[in-house]
């Protein structure tokens, strides 16, 4: 146990109390395994150093290091957090009142550990799209919706006179994000944006946290009251604290934004801030289409519209054998492939790309354009099956990531998901190689590029 109270001392540090964090420290020891300086220390065979320092480099967060990370929360939240938020203008009494009682919570998903590579929750898998359309979820989705439509019509007609965000849309995100308010959402915010701006490098999580005590203060929810999701978002659209102030809006007369408890403000907040991000008027979101073989998939993305009248004219249809709208033929559209030559394609307008800003997914904001159509127009699936495609996980993407951007492609960054940029540059790679291009992520890819 010696030995292993040593190794301990070299791993851990304690970076300065105004920070009041542990940091992880891996360089000494793998310096000191080069030069075999640990093997004189230890007096271990290569093989047991190894173990020994696997262990300890595979738990981010020692267990005996988790009352002293407790202490220093509590440090941070006195020194570094209360100043901040007193210059924010919040009452010591808020302050108080919203961290009584608040400590770390480390199975929060998605935390990196001070010199941790990895954030925690383990290594998922990246899965095909498909995930997230199926039927019995997409039919309930649509047939709460329709009733709710009806509930609300006055009001969603209202709204969308407005702001120009059909009723179908605001529904769906409602639908999308909540259940329609439906999913219990159980998780002290200030317990969540403290563990998370504690753990996190930059200043996001922190402004949130700023963001949420600022909504306490304004009497909007009794601090008590004040649950979110695991990644801090609040009431039933489920926006960030930040978001709440700047979009959330009074949609029944009443003068105030509540959307934890009124239908008719969670609807009217999620259609405004859609409108404040350009929602286009008179658009929809998109079009189920066929895009024949001589079409490159690597034409995807925001950055290569072009009008729809043109996508025509290279042999784009849609998939219902329908025209397109009049309205939208003369009008700007963009290819989206999400799951390359493995599913269904479309072509979206820039309304699409709106919808991505309430969440940066875009099987996300598919699945929200989708479940609207459904909810008014009783449309069915996609009339091309998301294929089966090779499970990687998300790791294994990210090296693939890497080594597109050593041969020069940008991809968007190596984060582990198969964005628009990282599909159009397997795309172009698998083209430049002389393949058949299919603008996903595959086995044989990783195997390729990854290593």
């Amino acid at each position: 146990m010696a030995q292993l109270g040593f190794l301990q001392t070299l791993i851990f540090r304690r970076i300065p109390a105004d920070r009041g964090r542990s940091q992880f420290l891996t360089a000494p020891v793998w310096g000191l395994a080069r030069r075999g300086g640990l093997g004189m220390v230890l007096g271990m065979k290569r093989i047991v150093l190894s173990c020994v320092i696997a262990a300890f480099l595979a738990a981010p967060v020692a267990a005996q290091s988790r009352d002293q990370l407790q202490r220093n929360f509590q440090v941070w939240l006195e020194k570094t957090l209360w100043p901040q938020a007193k210059q924010a203008k919040i009452k010591r009494a808020t302050f108080d009142a919203a961290f009584r009682g608040v400590d770390l919570n480390f199975k929060i998903p998605g935390l990196k550990f001070p010199g941790s590579k990895t954030a925690t929750g383990g290594q998922a898998e990246f899965r095909n799209p498909s995930r997230y359309f199926g039927q019995n979820n997409l039919n309930a989705t649509a047939s709460i919706g329709r009733n709710l439509a009806q509930k609300h019509a006055k009001a969603l007609a209202r709204i969308e006179r407005k702001t120009g965000v059909p009723g179908r849309i605001a529904l769906s995100i409602w639908g999308r994000e909540s259940g329609f308010g439906r999913v219990p959402i159980k998780h002290n915010v200030f317990e969540v944006l403290g563990t998370r701006a504690f753990f996190s490098d930059g200043d996001y999580m922190t402004s949130e946290l700023i963001g949420a005590l600022r909504v306490a203060q304004q009497g909007h929810v009794p601090v008590g009251n004040m649950k979110s999701s695991w990644a801090g978002a609040l009431g039933q659209p489920q926006m960030m604290p930040r978001s709440f102030l700047a979009y959330a809006v009074d949609g029944t007369g009443d003068r105030r934004a509540d959307i934890w408890r009124s239908e008719v403000d969670t609807l009217a907040s999620i259609a405004n801030f859609l409108k404040v991000h350009d929602w286009v008027p008179g658009r929809d979101w998109g079009f189920e289409v066929s895009v024949p073989s001589s079409l490159s998939c690597a034409l995807e993305g925001p950055d290569q519209g072009r009008k729809i009248a043109a996508w025509e004219k290279a042999g784009v249809r849609r998939i219902n054998g329908k025209p397109f709208p009049a309205n939208e033929r003369n009008k700007e559209g963009f290819l989206l492939m999400p799951a390359g030559r493995f599913g269904p394609a479309f072509i979206v307008t820039p309304n699409f790309y709106v919808l991505k800003r309430y969440n940066h997914s875009d099987t996300y904001a598919l699945y929200v354009g989708h479940a609207g159509d459904k909810i008014q127009y009783g449309v069915g699936p996609f009339r091309v099956n998301w294929a089966k495609t090779d499970s990687l996980k998300r790791s294994e993407v990210a090296a693939m990531q890497r080594g597109l951007e050593r041969l020069g492609y940008d991809v968007g960054g190596a984060d582990g998901l198969a964005g628009y940029k990282t599909r159009r540059s397997i795309g172009q790679w698998q083209s430049k190689s002389g393949l058949k291009p299919t603008c996903y992520p595959s086995a044989s890819l990783y195997r390729a590029v990854g290593r």
